[in-house]
C-alpha cells in the first residue's frame, strides 16, 4: 500500500498537548485500534509544515490553486 492508496477505513483523529510537554496526535480507527503518536514540540512543528506543504501540492493537482483563487477548467 502506498500514500495514493484508496483504503476503505474510517477513523478519527485528535491532536493535542500532554502533561509532559509533548505533542500527542492520536488515531482511532474501526475496530477498536487506537495509536497515540507523541511529538516533541519541534518535531510537531516539522509534521504541521509537512502537512501544510502536502495540502498545497493536493490542492494544485486539483486544480484549486491558492485559497480565494480560481479553480482551473
Amino acid at each position: 500500500m502506498s500514500i495514493d492508496s484508496e483504503i476503505d477505513i474510517t477513523a478519527n483523529l485528535q491532536i493535542g498537548p500532554t502533561t509532559s510537554g509533548m505533542v500527542r496526535i492520536f488515531v482511532e480507527a474501526e475496530g477498536g485500534i487506537e495509536i497515540p503518536l507523541d511529538f516533541e514540540p519541534d518535531e510537531a512543528v516539522e509534521i504541521a509544515e509537512e502537512i501544510r506543504a502536502a495540502a498545497e501540492a493536493a490542492r494544485a493537482k486539483a486544480g484549486g490553486g491558492k485559497p480565494g483563487g480560481k479553480k482551473k477548467r
